[in-house]
């Protein structure tokens, strides 16, 4: 399947940059010996994180809250040895590591984009500016000794070379040590058509299967899997040295779950892109009625999904009137692709549109609790996962 040409999903941009924009192809495909969803091409990754790099995890006071019970849990699951220590990949804004700092815990963020890399270090996150690989996991040992737990959250799908990733994985565990990370699940993508997740920071979109897969060959096994609600529905992996620690009964389970909806049969997804078409065509169907009954639309959160929606969808500036958004280093930019301005979320409050197309879908709650005047005054939201509705009051 192909998406056809893509910018960069965070690659927001002002009006002098047009004409240098970057695409690729986005392809997403199946393969059927790992049993892997993922893309054919990603651009380089110093063209996704970089001193510019435009998410920061704290604008989200539920994902702040999300990490906390995380980095608990880690604690209480795994930290239980004297002076532990733990690492996180892709430490964003230290929102994570930020716990761990507060309970006096050996900590270190390895974080490519050095701007988010550079708030951590302001809440007191030690933090250090690299790609994570086997020669950074070596420079970690000699200078911090080998880690107890090896975090992530929505980092692991955006590497390319997990082989590498996991040589990197071998050489900074203790003994006993664990990885956990958790990403976007492929079996809720799939079930809720929520192809807004593939863009180019998602070179994966694991399941347990694919998970299994890739790191037994490199002397680990999975023994745990959590559901989380996040992102639209997420999966915790904790994996371990094989034979080292005990294998949960959710394994089993987890397995039969994806073995019964078909997750590596390739059909599932010549299934799935047909949905996607049909997503593609309702919502172009009905910003098009709202263009001609002459209400005012207006996108609500410019997220790296809204990239892949507008773009695979061919929705621009005649369809939205612009898209509203918290993070200031978005705003007084444009959207990539089709360059839909990004204004501060005051600009809403001081007018609320007709309808608002809700781009943070998996954030639906926290923002309809947040928006609930919205509704009240006659507004309209247009959700599209898992499919294309308009609610109103």
């Amino acid at each position: 399947m192909s998406f056809g040409k893509m910018p960069i999903a965070n690659g927001f941009l002002d009006s002098t940059d047009f004409e240098r924009e970057y695409f690729y192809e986005l392809k997403p495909m199946f393969c059927e010996n790992c049993l892997t969803f993922q893309i054919s091409e990603q651009p380089d990754p110093e063209k996704m994180f970089h001193h510019n790099y435009a998410f920061f995890s704290r604008t989200s006071n539920r994902m702040v809250n999300h990490f906390k019970s995380y980095a608990d849990w880690v604690t209480e699951q795994f930290l239980a040895n004297v002076d532990p220590f733990v690492v996180e990949i892709g430490s964003n804004d230290g929102s994570m590591l930020e716990n761990f700092s507060r309970k006096k815990i050996r900590h270190l963020g390895i974080e490519p984009s050095s701007n988010v890399a550079e708030e951590a270090r302001k809440h007191g996150v030690n933090t250090l500016c690299s790609f994570f690989n086997l020669t950074t996991a070596k420079k970690i040992v000699s200078e911090h000794g080998h880690a107890d737990a090896l975090i992530a959250a929505n980092v692991m799908c955006h590497i390319p070379d997990l082989h590498g990733v996991a040589q990197g994985v071998d050489h900074l565990l203790s003994p006993m040590g664990v990885l956990v990370f958790e990403e976007p699940y492929l079996g809720d993508m799939i079930k809720n058509t929520a192809y807004d997740q593939i863009y180019d920071e998602h070179v994966y979109i694991f399941s347990a299967r694919s998970v299994i897969n890739i790191f037994s060959k490199h002397g680990f096994e999975l023994i745990d899997v959590k559901p989380q609600s996040t992102h639209g529905g997420s999966m915790r992996y904790i994996l371990a040295r094989k034979g080292k620690r005990a294998i949960s009964p959710s394994i089993e389970k987890q397995l039969h779950y994806e073995d019964k909806n078909n997750l590596h049969i390739k059909s599932t997804y010549d299934l799935f892109k047909k949905k996607c078409e049909l997503s593609r065509k309702n919502l172009v169907s009905i910003l098009q009625q709202q263009k001609k009954d002459g209400r005012r639309v207006v996108g609500y959160a410019a997220t790296s999904k809204s990239t892949t929606v507008l773009n695979y969808c061919g929705i621009g500036p005649d369809l939205i009137n612009f898209i509203s958004d918290t993070t200031p280093i978005k705003q007084g930019k444009y959207s990539p692709g089709v360059h839909i301005p990004v204004l501060p979320y005051e600009e809403l409050k001081n007018g609320y549109p007709d309808t608002l197309l809700l781009f943070a879908w998996n954030h639906k709650t926290e923002i309809m609790e947040n928006e609930a005047s919205f509704i009240e005054k006659g507004g309209e939201w247009i959700i599209y996962v898992p499919d294309v509705t308009l609610i109103r009051k």
